[in-house]
């Protein structure tokens, strides 16, 4: 047995003090009136003791209890054996001497029982120490079956070998009880060892050894509970820049081992006494008890350049970088509730500002990062729950009339806040990266649509210049054409000039490797920002969409009017569509096409529709062109 087995099992002598104490209580009271009964001087001295051990034994029992620590369970073992052993010695020699001096009857009789039952009842009582059990046992009876066989009458020896088969009766008993109580706590302590191991596994991250989220809350709010009033506790909340692209580039395992290595990093900086955890995904949490908020930025700053140190695994330099946000309390929160949304504020604060930076919260933070963050979280929600929305606005041949394509436009109708225009959260979309997720799924829904259209009528969708850069791109724009079985040459991708800004190879790998395949690429907002030739040149454009800016609004006029017919001429020249923006009245329709457009889009047409409504325009197209063609 480990000493904590063994010290349960002593506590089951010292659990019951009035049970303890009900059996001493009787073996005193019996010797008194033995002692003044016989005036036997032995029986006075033995009485005396008797009372003067059983008082330190109960004052014992009850200050003890259930209080014994695994490292002191040797002490008071010995304690409760010199206690128990001496008390049943004087209680079996109470009883012998009433024999052997040959007190009144009555006297001998209630002795000798009492010293029966104290052995046979402690027996079952203790049998959680049997050695003390069958100890006790023996000591208060065996002076009794001595005096019997001494005093040689048949009855008296009759009853002395009836005491002797009781001894092993007993001895078996308290054996037996003994098994079944180590057992039973031996069970209970495996158990509870095993519930340990297996919190402790739940709490933990496999990756990296640290906390997870379950083991961060339950030390957390121990570390809030114990914080002393002049220390403040720092939550500082990081955030990996570039790890999506470790683990799409050179997959999980190498993945695995940078997020082993950042929480190796973050443990040289961290006090002995800091918690550390994954919070999950790139994520990590660092908090621990600090004196000033001065300490904290030292700490923020030496961490922050722990993680933008480069990586080397099998040879490969790795640079992956961090953003840090971090709240301290009291400061900046009274709980840790509080104080975990100001960190994660901070955090997306110093990544919407550029990354790579650490972060303090301040309450000026709240108002638009809130806002920011609440429709980040709402979109990727609203993504999951099927909230969104895509709509088509036509785009028609300005010679037939006919709907050539539809524009792909994202439509969010919030369950509580109604409908939020696109200019609200595109930007932020675009801002946390939730714009890759969400693009991919407008894709994917409007090359579905498309599919069902007449074989005639393409899609277009806008892109953002993020989208477009991001790793593995063109993969999802073939994923959302394979999904819907939609031929490539009837996709139409929209991009805007500010995309070629940066002269990124991405950019061009990505056009390269769809165009190649046949999807169709438009330059979007033609004539705003960063206007150039030399991108039209360069890229395999089929399509330029003329912003609305030069067909409505206060700046209309002949200067307008003649950029349109230059973009138009060489549009021809080129063999390239040209799509005019925002046609609200015949009149811009009609100047529009003499100045050489041949599509046109606006609310003249219609606005954007539903993928039903869509559907029901080129059926009442088709009809009509059906009627046209009976008639003729």
């Amino acid at each position: 047995m480990d000493d904590r087995v063994r010290a349960l099992l002593l506590e089951t002598l010292y659990t019951q003090p009035t049970s303890l104490a009900i059996g001493a209580i009787n073996g005193v009271v019996s010797g008194i009136i033995a002692a003044y009964v016989s005036q036997s001087t032995l029986l006075t001295h033995a009485a005396i003791a008797l009372t003067v051990i059983a008082a330190a034994r109960i004052a014992m029992g009850y200050a003890i209890g259930r209080n014994i620590a695994p490292q002191d369970v040797w002490k008071w073992e010995l304690a409760y054996e010199i206690g128990a052993f001496s008390y049943s010695i004087i209680l079996g020699l109470v009883a012998a001497l009433t024999i052997w001096q040959n007190v009144d009857g009555q006297i001998q009789v209630m002795t000798v029982a009492v010293a029966l039952c104290y052995g046979t009842g402690i027996a079952a009582r203790n049998a959680g120490r049997p050695v003390i059990a069958i100890g006790q046992l023996f000591l208060s009876v065996v002076p009794v079956i001595a005096a019997l066989l001494a005093n040689g009458s048949l009855a008296y020896v009759a009853l002395a070998v009836t005491v002797i088969l009781l001894l092993p009766a007993m001895t078996s008993i308290a054996l037996n009880v003994f098994a079944t109580l180590r057992k039973s706590i031996t069970e209970a302590e495996n158990n509870a060892r095993l519930a340990e191991r297996m919190q402790n596994l739940a709490r933990t991250d496999v990756v990296t050894g640290l906390a997870n989220r379950a083991g961060l809350n339950h030390e957390l709010a121990e570390k809030y509970l114990s914080l002393p009033d002049d220390r403040k506790l720092m939550l500082l909340w990081i955030d990996l820049d570039r790890f999506k692209e470790v683990n799409d580039t050179l997959g999980h395992p190498v993945g695995d081992k940078v997020l082993a290595e950042v929480a190796r990093r973050l443990a040289t900086q961290a006090p002995d006494d800091a918690t550390l955890a994954r919070f999950g995904g790139d994520e990590f949490i660092v908090a621990c008890e600090l004196e000033s908020r001065s300490d904290a930025e030292q700490m923020a700053r030496h961490m922050l350049e722990e993680i933008n140190r480069p990586f080397r695994f099998d040879g490969q330099r790795l640079q992956v970088g961090g953003s840090l946000g971090v709240a301290l309390l009291p400061d900046d929160s009274h709980d840790v509730a509080t104080l975990m949304q100001s960190a994660d504020l901070a955090l997306y604060h110093a990544k919407v500002s550029g990354g790579h930076q650490v972060s303090f919260f301040d309450p000026s933070m709240t108002r638009n990062l809130v806002r920011r963050k609440e429709i980040e979280a709402e979109l990727r929600a609203a993504i999951q729950h099927d909230e969104l929305s895509i709509f088509f606005q036509p785009i028609v041949d300005l010679e037939t009339g006919r709907i050539r394509t539809f524009e792909a436009l994202v439509r969010w109708f919030h369950p509580e806040k109604g409908e939020l225009r696109p200019d609200e959260f595109i930007p932020v979309a675009e801002e946390t990266g939730v714009i890759i997720t969400l693009g991919n799924w407008i894709t994917t829904q409007a090359a579905k649509a498309c599919a069902q259209w007449p074989d005639d009528v393409t899609v277009a969708v806008n892109l953002s210049p993020m989208q477009i850069k991001a790793p593995g791109a063109a993969l999802g724009i073939q994923s959302a054409l394979r999904e819907a079985g939609l031929d490539p040459t009837r996709l139409e991708l929209e991009v805007t000039e500010s995309l070629f800004v940066e002269d990124d190879e991405n950019t061009a790998r990505f056009i390269d490797e769809l165009s190649a395949m046949g999807v169709r690429f438009a330059l979007d907002d033609f004539g705003t920002g960063f206007s150039s030739l030399g991108y039209i040149n360069k890229f395999p454009f089929k399509k330029i969409k003329v912003d609305r800016s030069f067909v409505s609004g206060p700046n209309i006029g002949r200067k307008t009017e003649a950029i349109i017919r230059a973009v138009a001429e060489m549009g021809s020249t080129l063999e390239m569509d040209i799509v005019a923006e925002g046609l609200e009245t015949v009149e811009q329709v009609q100047a529009v096409r003499d100045a050489g457009c041949n599509l046109g889009q606006g609310y003249y047409f219609s606005r954007a529709v539903p993928d039903y409504l869509a559907a029901m325009l080129l059926a009442r197209e088709r009809d009509a062109r059906q009627q046209k063609q009976h008639a003729s």
